[in-house]
Order: C-alpha cells, then structure tokens, then sequence
C-alpha cells in the first residue's frame, strides 16, 4: 500500500484515518475474540462443575443402594447378637458401625425422642405419651445427613 506522506514523513489525513480505522477493527476484533474466549472459558468451567456433580450424584446413588442392600445384613447380626451375648460377634459389630460411620452413615436416634414423620415411620401405636417413640422395631440410618431409611417405631398414644 502506498502512503500518501505529507512533507517531514506526517502521513496525509487520509492515512491516517485508515490507519484508525484499521486500528478500531483490530481493537474490536481482539475484543471480540476475549469475549468469545471468556465465554469458551466459562463454559467449560460449567462445564467442569456440572461433570464432578453428576459423578459426586452418581456416587451416592451407588453407595445408596448398596448401602440398602447391606442394611438388613447388619439388622440381622444385631438381633444374634441380642440373643447370642458373642464377644466376637460384639466386637464385630462394633468395627462395622464404626466403618459405617466413616462413610457417613448415622443412626437416627428415635427412643424417647417425639415422632418426627420426615425420619420416622410409625408401624405401631402403643398406650403411653402421645407422640413419643415408645420403641424402635427397626433402626433408621443418614447417610451424611439424608435418609437413608426411616426407624420404624411405636408411637405413644393416650
């Protein structure tokens, strides 16, 4: 491209109004290009966060039903153990509770407690104070802080 000079090398008017113009092209274009990068970039940060959610959902889900396939297991080595008094079989049990709550799982403590219908299930109402878990037939488990599966108590009712 030829320039058109004026004398003492100033470009004329002219070129220098291309030359603006091309730099306003240029500049927009790089903004252009910043946005659409930052946008790229926000999307695969979504992108990133949405993937480890699936995976950390997906997780609980299997941990979930394997845990609910388990439990009645457990249940059962408790009740030998009521009947049994086996020192070895305590013993067990307690290491099992204690891996349990490792991996985030909490008995839910009814006994005493009032009736609370979002982690309980009443299967037997008995004479005593109204609302009260009298007894709990089967124990209830969270799963870091979720129900996993509710306590099956006897409520008292007057």
């Amino acid at each position: 491209m030829k320039e058109d000079k004026k004398e003492g090398g100033i470009p004329s008017k002219k070129t220098q109004e291309n030359y603006e113009k091309q730099i306003k092209e240029l500049q927009d274009k790089v903004e252009s290009l910043d946005n659409s990068w930052k946008r790229a970039l926000a999307d695969y940060n979504n992108l990133e966060k949405r993937t480890t959610e699936e995976k950390e959902n997906f997780l609980t889900l299997v941990k979930i039903q394997i845990l609910e396939s388990f439990l009645p297991f457990f249940d059962n080595l408790e009740k030998i153990q009521e009947h049994s008094k086996d020192e070895g079989l305590r013993l067990t049990l307690k290491d099992l509770q204690k891996v349990l709550k490792n991996i985030g799982i909490e008995e839910i403590e009814a006994e005493g407690k009032d009736f609370d219908h979002n982690f309980m299930e009443a299967i037997e109402v008995q004479p005593g104070e109204k609302n009260k878990v009298l007894k709990v037939i089967q124990k209830g488990y969270l799963l870091n802080g979720f129900l996993l599966r509710p306590a099956k108590v006897a409520v008292g009712q007057q």
